[in-house]
C-alpha cells in the first residue's frame, strides 16, 4: 500500500492564536513549545494508524471501537496518568515493559503513552514553556535516543509467534508504506533540533553576559 508521492500531503504550516501566556513566553520558548506540540501530534497519529493495523491491541483492553481506544489513550497522556496495568511505572520503565515479547496487555496503549511520558520528563514535565523555565539539553537528547532505540525495537523484535510485536510500515508488491519510519523520523529530528537549540542557548548566554561587560558604558547623569 503506497503512502503517496513526496508533496501528496502539503499543506500549510500550523499556528496558534495569540493568548495571554504567550505575553511570558520569548522566541525560544515558543520554539519549544511548538516542538512539543507537533511532537504530541506525532504520537497521536502513529497511536491512530498503529490500532488501525493492529486492532488486536485495543480490544485487549476491552474498548469497544478503534475511536474509544484512542480517545482513552490521549486523554491518559494529556492527564500523565498511567494506564491501570502499568500504574506506577514512569517514561522508560513503561517503553521497557511496551516492547518486551512477554508483554501481553494493550502494547500500542503502553508504547504510545511511554513514548509521550518519556519525551514530557524529558522537558521537566512539561507541554508548554515560559521564560522562567529551564530546561536540560542533554536530557532532551536522551529522550529523543529512547524513541530512536524504540523505533528499531519495535521493527526488529518478535513475538513468540516470530511475528512482529505490533504491524507498522509494510513493504508489498505494489509499494511500501513507510509512513510510521517517517513519523518516528520527525519526532527524533525535533527532540534533536531542540537539545541543539538548548545547547546553543546556555552558550550564547554567557557570550552575551561577556559581551555586555565589555561594551558597558556609564549613562551621563546631567
Amino acid at each position: 500500500m503506497a503512502s503517496g508521492p513526496p508533496g501528496a500531503h502539503l499543506g500549510t504550516p500550523g499556528t496558534e492564536t495569540m493568548t495571554p501566556d504567550q505575553l511570558v513566553q520569548t522566541d525560544f520558548n515558543r520554539t519549544v513549545s511548538v516542538a512539543m506540540r507537533e511532537n504530541l501530534a506525532s504520537l497521536d497519529t502513529l497511536l491512530e494508524k498503529l490500532y488501525r493495523r493492529n486492532p488486536r491491541e485495543w480490544r485487549k483492553s476491552g474498548r469497544q471501537s478503534h475511536l474509544e481506544a484512542v480517545g482513552i489513550v490521549r486523554r491518559a497522556i494529556a492527564e500523565q496518568r498511567a494506564p491501570a496495568d502499568i500504574a506506577g511505572l514512569r517514561d522508560i520503565q513503561v517503553l521497557a515493559v511496551a516492547l518486551d515479547p512477554a508483554y501481553q496487555g494493550d502494547r500500542v496503549q503502553a508504547l504510545i503513552y511511554g513514548l509521550a511520558d518519556t519525551i514530557v520528563a524529558a522537558h521537566n514535565g512539561k507541554t508548554r514553556f515560559y521564560a522562567f523555565d529551564v530546561l536540560n539539553g542533554q536530557h532532551v537528547y536522551n529522550a529523543a535516543r529512547n524513541v530512536e532505540a524504540a523505533a528499531w525495537l519495535l521493527a526488529s523484535r518478535r513475538n513468540a509467534a516470530g511475528e512482529p510485536l505490533l504491524f507498522a510500515n509494510e513493504i508489498a508488491a505494489d509499494g511500501a508504506n513507510l509512513s510510521f519510519e517517517r513519523e518516528f523520523g520527525a519526532l527524533i529530528g525535533r527532540l534533536d533540533l531542540i537539545a541543539s537549540l538548548l545547547g546553543e542557548n546556555s552558550r550564547r548566554l554567557g557570550i552575551n553576559y561577556a559581551q555586555n561587560l565589555l561594551f558597558f558604558a556609564f549613562l551621563p547623569v546631567r
